[in-house]
């Protein structure tokens, strides 16, 4: 059964990446693309989607945009690891072609989950996510399952103890954890075993559309800044790996956990606190992914920027 799904996102290259898994495997229906601050400015973010689905030649897809700023904080953009326009590497002139929806991304969201359940997969902070279940409780009802690309069971990645999604909107990402709606986490520390090793990139190459040629030159571009920032000799393509969790639960190993958003710590706010263990004796509320099948990982994204042409 294919299954129905909304992308909220704010590419961002490896949000980029994602956006091509969801439009191109049969195993998902992507319904809409929702933006959010983060990588980028929303604006900037917006498009960014624009330009990817214009690459990958989809037009029936709406893109809307979203929050523009967290629920309480002030906007940290990630323009040290995405450039200044958020997706740097290629350039493109003039405007895509896919337009910019009329309606917000809160009211697309409720506009495609009055049709009927959805998946939602969550690749930036839950800020749009956190409205709809603050705003639309009765909407979101119909949401099945939030996927969300944030976290982490070890360290950060902008402070030591949070991920760059859960620390920008903290607080977001506690409403939509208490909220009860089924929630799964895939952080850093699944993520990380995605790399963009030298392999993958002649996978990309080998396949030798223009669409394969950009995405390459997008991974490259992320890699010479996860380089520099962080010392890794290949990039982590984050994102994606929340999409492959839906095509297919069986690439994204996932445990029952719970799992508690740090919004009040001084040095520790955006903390996922996953308790592995049990030592609080709280029950668990979300799954939280361990492991990737890193060759059906690559495998499905390899396909997909394939089966783009």
């Amino acid at each position: 059964m294919v299954i129905p799904l909304i992308l909220d996102c704010d590419p961002g290259h490896d949000d980029a990446m994602a956006i091509l898994l969801a439009v191109a495997d049969p195993a998902v229906d992507l319904l809409a693309v929702t933006t959010v601050a983060g990588n980028q400015t929303v604006d900037k973010c917006t498009l960014n989607a624009r330009r990817v689905l214009s690459l990958a030649g989809v037009s029936s897809v709406p893109v809307a945009q979203g929050a523009a700023v967290p629920l309480a904080r002030p906007l940290r953009i990630a323009d040290d690891v995405h450039g200044g326009t958020g997706l740097d590497g290629p350039v493109f002139a003039g405007e895509p072609a896919v337009p910019l929806s009329a309606y917000s991304a809160h009211d697309v969201l409720v506009d495609v989950l009055r049709t009927g359940p959805a998946t939602v997969v969550a690749t930036g902070a839950l800020t749009n996510v956190a409205r709809l279940l603050i705003d639309e409780p009765d909407v979101a009802s119909n949401i099945t399952e939030i996927v969300w690309m944030g976290g982490s069971t070890e360290r950060g990645n902008i402070a030591p103890l949070a991920e760059a999604n859960a620390y920008v909107d903290p607080e977001a990402a506690d409403v939509v954890v208490r909220s009860g709606v089924p929630f799964t986490m895939c952080g850093l520390n699944v993520t990380h075993q995605a790399l963009v090793t030298e392999e993958v990139l002649a996978r990309f190459e080998r396949i030798g559309t223009p669409l394969a040629r950009v995405c390459a030159e997008w991974m490259t571009f992320f890699a010479s800044t996860y380089r520099e920032l962080f010392g890794f000799a290949a990039p982590p393509l984050h994102d994606p790996v929340a999409v492959a969790r839906v095509i297919d639960p069986a690439v994204v190993g996932c445990v029952d956990a719970n799992l508690v958003i740090e919004t009040r710590g001084e040095w520790t706010a955006g903390a996922t606190v996953v308790d592995l263990d049990g030592y609080t004796g709280r029950p668990p509320n979300a799954k939280v992914a361990v492991s990737l099948d890193q060759q059906a990982f690559w495998d499905r994204m390899v396909g997909a920027v394939a089966a783009l042409g």
